[in-house]
């Protein structure tokens, strides 16, 4: 491997330290390197606070020394006053030559204009080095960007003969727990890495979840809930007012304090109004946990991503798991279950109806 390759190596993994913690931004990761050797590194910790490339520059002992380093970074530099001032200008005013950028950043404001402002201020810049890796690493935050819309990642858990939950009309009957203690656990690690989480009402009205990262150090995501007729009682964990909660209904809405309601009208593609609803709240990711129904819904219109935990439970009987005809692009092994990732825009499902 390249010295330039095995210095963005090190941007990419420092930028996943901030994973769960910069969004609405991108993770980034800046190494500072003088005669071949880091002498600085920083990441973007939170949103609001400095930015990887501040970080690093911060961490240098003697700034002496930036003169004549190479500065490397994961994403293009910003070059507009947002919560924090550009970067690009920073980097300038330190007098820093040479700056290695694995791939520009698809924000509007940005958008090779970092890389514009550096140039013209005489500072050699490189563009393309692990590519291919850093576009992976922020693919959410890019997709949202470049199509106007959430990258919308499914998730159910299935029992070995492929069914979600046995049959059920009443809150008073128990969903059948397939998922076991420890993978309970990632679920709501994925939930801290997300922006918002959606269901459908019957869900909301059967199993009354709190939609919570309760198991999981971190933030809890925006809930989100399909309710057309407002059948969910308002007695219901969605209505406490733990974290900003939307209902999209096709019912004249009323007030309350904990959620807001969002009106769609009549034979509207709901999919469609929520992701454009998203994407105008600058809701990045969403994770959808509905039912069946609400699954095969986002995948009629599109969707990126699923985690299908598959476990040893059988059922013999009941709702029927979504069936994808992608291959995994990755499987691997959590307590007694087996967990695939697909990706892929969009995913394909055989019809659940």
């Amino acid at each position: 491997m390249s010295a330039e390759k095995k210095f963005m190596e090190r941007c990419i993994q420092l930028a996943q330290y901030g994973e769960g913690s910069v969004a609405p931004n991108p993770m980034v990761g800046a190494v500072i390197v003088y005669k071949d050797e880091i002498i600085g590194e920083g990441y973007h910790r939170k949103c609001g606070e400095a930015h990887a490339e501040v970080n690093a520059i911060r961490s240098v002992k003697d700034e002496n020394l930036l003169k004549d380093s190479t500065l490397y970074v994961s994403l293009e530099p910003c070059s507009h006053y947002g919560k924090t001032p550009p970067c690009a200008k920073l980097i300038i005013e330190k007098k820093i030559p040479r700056v290695v950028i694995a791939c520009l950043d698809p924000f509007p404001q940005v958008a090779g204009r970092g890389v514009q402002m550096l140039e013209e201020a005489g500072i050699q810049v490189t563009v393309g080095v692990k590519q291919r890796e850093a576009l992976r690493l922020n693919e959410r935050f890019i997709w949202f960007h470049e199509h106007k819309s959430p990258y919308v990642i499914a998730k159910w858990a299935q029992s070995a003969d492929g069914y979600m939950d046995k049959i059920r009309s009443t809150r008073q009957e128990c969903a059948v727990l397939l998922s076991s203690s420890v993978t309970q656990r990632y679920v709501h690690k994925l939930r801290t890495e997300v922006d918002a989480i959606l269901v459908g009402s019957h869900t909301g009205i059967l199993d009354n979840p709190s939609l919570s990262a309760r198991y999981w150090k971190g933030k809890s995501p925006i809930r989100l809930v399909i309710d057309p007729k407002l059948s969910i009682p308002c007695s219901s964990h969605v209505y406490d007012g733990s974290v900003p909660t939307y209902i999209f209904t096709h019912k004249p809405v009323f007030s309350h304090q904990s959620v807001q309601f969002i009106s769609l009208p009549v034979g509207a593609n709901i999919v469609r109004e929520i992701k454009d609803f998203l994407y105008q709240q600058n809701i990045q990711t969403l994770l959808v946990e509905g039912g069946a129904v609400t699954l095969q819904y986002f995948f009629e219109d599109g969707v990126n991503e699923a985690r299908v935990e598959y476990t040893e439970k059988w059922l013999g009987e009941g709702i029927k798991a979504p069936q994808l005809l992608d291959s995994p692009e990755q499987t691997f092994s959590i307590d007694h279950s087996i967990i695939r990732v697909f990706k892929g825009y969009p995913l394909k499902i055989h019809d659940i109806s």
